[in-house]
């Protein structure tokens, strides 16, 4: 896998799966990316945000 893929692999779209990763609701997870408490960008109308650094975010250092 190219360093492209594994970018690309790491990435996770929308409301419903973030909040899944996280183990949240959509609306806790969509408050929460609205108000710039999580690391994700809104393209178009989609949030999308990299696993790892979402992690990093909830757990601290520990991820």
């Amino acid at each position: 896998m190219t360093t492209a893929d594994n970018s690309t692999a790491d990435l996770v779209w929308g409301v419903k799966e973030i909040a899944k990763l996280l183990g949240r609701t959509e609306r806790q997870t969509f408050h929460m990316l609205n108000s710039g408490h999580l690391p994700a960008n809104k393209i178009g109308e989609r949030w999308v945000a990299s696993r790892k650094k979402l992690l990093a975010a909830v757990l601290g250092e520990a991820a």
